[in-house]
């Protein structure tokens, strides 16, 4: 199968319902969806939750398939969405250790001395997530441009090209995006 001139035909197949399409384009798309999470994951995040790149894909996947209500009429829009998946799963993950840390499940566990110096950083994470989620509902827009460009790793010249505008209003979405993450995250301290 020729990737690039089946996507399409694999999109629209997807948003009309078709099941099979929709796990085509994740076959189609999985190593665009492995760098993806591998990113996610060395971002910081990968030193505090013990999760794999690939559990990682397959987990955001799983999530996306048991929907109904979501579509995708694009690469960028699902990877987008992919990447908010895999940025909810690691962030669960995070809390999940900082609670363990804390006491919330008592259990014996081996010690992991890296976990104790590196979890301060889940309220971090957790105050990011929250800022792009305010900003989602916001300017929906402004959020798609984080998403693609920080988490997907798209250049500016690709966005531009995904959502059919030019490289400058990109650039010019993104720095807006970033100065009111800046304010929203300034204002939580």
């Amino acid at each position: 199968m020729n990737d690039t001139q089946d996507l399409p035909a694999l999109f629209a197949a997807a948003e009309s319902g078709d099941r099979a399409a929709r796990d085509q384009l994740f076959v189609a798309l999985y190593d665009d969806l492995q760098r993806l999470a591998k990113r996610e994951l060395s971002r910081g995040a990968g030193h505090v939750v013990t999760i794999s790149s690939i559990t990682l894909v397959h987990e955001a996947y799983e999530g996306l398939a048991l929907r109904q209500d979501v579509a995708f009429p694009d690469k960028g829009r699902f990877m987008a969405y992919m990447a908010r998946a895999m940025r909810g799963l690691i962030i669960d993950a995070a809390r999940d250790k900082y609670a363990q840390k804390r006491g919330g499940e008592f259990h014996i566990t081996r010690l992991d001395t890296d976990l104790a110096e590196n979890l301060p950083e889940v309220p971090q994470l957790e105050r990011l997530s929250e800022a792009l989620d305010s900003l989602g509902i916001q300017d929906p827009r402004l959020a798609e441009v984080v998403d693609l460009k920080y988490f997907c790793g798209f250049s500016f010249v690709e966005i531009a090209a995904l959502r059919g505008v030019t490289e400058r209003t990109v650039q010019r979405d993104w720095e807006k995006a970033r100065l009111l993450l800046f304010s929203a995250l300034a204002g939580a301290d």
